[in-house]
């Protein structure tokens, strides 16, 4: 799992022309959910998400208190696109949860949330809409946050990439090109049985 989270002074999400969530000074939380997050995953963001320490205390000290230390709002919203890796210029989502799925496991994110901190003051998006999210960072203050059983880590995005320049370069070439290479494996061929070298062939293919 993977969250983007942002020290904020004001967030709110629209949906159309209606405003459906805003808060006032806390946390924005950019929150994406992968295809093998397990109830873990969501504890520990939870946890972290409440937890850390990016304001300041009452003495002006910066980095001493969390968001429930200073009774603050978080607005959590959904965003698959965080699991994104890319082929050549191109994102894919396949590491994503599906949507089917990655419903009820967000709810759930947001019910821990509640239980663990102040309930009216979590806020959400929408699910699956297409929003518009006015952030106002303070700061500016952006943290990157991964799951520690998380898929995602660099190594697998480096061979997830790997795998995708050996597709693009089997991919099979033009027709004319292709063309050209079948007529001069057929010339080589047809000349290695006129010169009675066709009982030969097995043997050349072997070391």
């Amino acid at each position: 799992m993977k969250a983007i989270i942002q020290r904020v002074t004001k967030a709110s999400v629209t949906v159309g022309e209606e405003q459906i969530s805003s808060i006032g000074r806390g946390l924005c939380v950019l929150l994406g959910i992968s295809a093998e997050d397990t109830q873990k995953d969501a504890e520990y963001m939870v946890r972290k998400i409440l937890n850390l320490r990016v304001f300041e205390d009452e003495n002006g000290r910066a980095w001493s208190q969390s968001v429930m230390d200073k009774e603050l709002e978080v607005l959590c919203v959904s965003q698959f696109t965080l699991q994104c890796f890319l082929k050549g210029n191109k994102p894919d989502f396949h590491l994503a949860m599906s949507a089917e799925l990655a419903q009820p496991f967000y709810n759930n994110i947001l019910e821990q949330m509640k239980s663990a901190y102040k309930p009216e003051l979590i806020k959400d998006g929408q699910f699956g809409a297409y929003m518009q999210v006015q952030i106002q960072n303070d700061g500016p203050v952006t943290i990157h946050l991964e799951s520690p059983t998380g898929p995602t880590d660099a190594k697998q995005l480096s061979k997830l990439e790997k795998q995708q320049q050996r597709k693009e370069k089997t991919r099979p070439k033009g027709s004319s090109e292709s063309g050209r290479e079948k007529g001069a494996l057929r010339s080589k061929t047809d000349s290695n049985a006129s010169s009675g070298a066709e009982g030969d062939v097995s043997s050349e293919r072997e070391p």
